[in-house]
């Protein structure tokens, strides 16, 4: 009986060791499935999301995916070393989208704020934005931004511009008319015909329109309302820190060695200094 007990407990450490050494390959099993960038790392892609009508950060050009996200996203893929998968949404769908974990990544130029801050975690920053109207070329009624006063104003529905030219209009004498609307082609096209008055959106975004319809367009200067940085997005939980840390050591990789003047003189026709990180927001 001793002899039989001594043998079941001499088999108790061996056996202890096993559980524990299978434990510790689960846990560390389950902890790489639950790090995004060990997750795309594994997969050898990542698939990001935004919507290809907002040059010129991201649209279609004879049915090609190009932009300035496209040229920095591609770079940025060579950095992390997996395949870029791209996904053309509508903007309604893109956060909403994120937020139920349908992709990992936002490419779209996403204006940092306080209440995006405090939902999504922010990549380094990838351009600078102020806010601009764009008119019709020959409308000599609007000469400054005040001049919109209760005229009609387009923005992208549910944009960081619907908000910023919602608060400079709370500063004129009359209202501004704001006329949602899905995506930035809709808006140039109708302040090009007349239906709209200015459309609103980054200065980024309509200097590009202005420069590649110069005989229907024109920006309205100075810019208005609270400038800030545009970054790329993702979700603010504990598995995805190191993987926007690691888009965000890309990113600084590229403005370091150049490929980001590159990217900007392309579609600005200028460069700028961004910094490292993203600042707080003021707004």
């Amino acid at each position: 009986m001793i002899g039989l007990v001594g043998r079941i407990v001499s088999h108790v450490p061996s056996v202890a060791l096993g559980l524990s050494l299978f434990s510790a390959v689960l846990l560390s099993s389950t902890a790489a499935q639950a790090d995004t960038l060990s997750k795309i790392k594994a997969e050898g892609s990542l698939v990001v999301a935004t919507q290809m009508a907002y040059p010129p950060f991201d649209f279609m050009e004879n049915g090609v995916y190009v932009g300035v996200d496209k040229d920095l996203l591609d770079e940025v893929g060579k950095e992390l070393g997996v395949k870029m998968v791209y996904q053309d949404l509508p903007w309604t769908s893109v956060l909403s989208g994120l937020d139920a974990k349908k992709f990992d990544f936002v490419g779209a130029p996403i204006n940092a704020t306080k209440a995006r801050a405090q939902k999504y975690a922010f990549t380094s920053p990838i351009a600078g934005s102020g806010n601009a109207f764009i008119k019709k070329k020959d409308n000599a009624d609007i000469k400054l931004p005040a001049d919109l006063s209760g005229k009609k104003v387009g923005v992208v529905q549910a944009s960081y511009v619907q908000q910023q030219v919602e608060a400079y209009s709370a500063t004129l004498p009359k209202p501004v008319q704001v006329r949602q609307y899905a995506d930035l082609n809709q808006i140039y096209a109708d302040v090009a015909n007349g239906r709209l008055d200015a459309g609103a959106t980054s200065l980024p975004n309509v200097s590009y329109a202005a420069l590649q319809r110069p005989d229907a367009l024109e920006v309205v200067l100075p810019i208005f309302g609270v400038s800030t940085y545009y970054g790329f997005i993702a979700r603010k939980d504990p598995e995805d820190a190191s993987f926007v840390a690691a888009v965000s050591g890309a990113l600084q990789k590229i403005k370091a060695d150049g490929r980001l003047d590159v990217i900007q003189k392309k579609w600005f026709g200028r460069t700028e200094a961004l910094p490292a990180d993203m600042p707080e927001p003021l707004l």
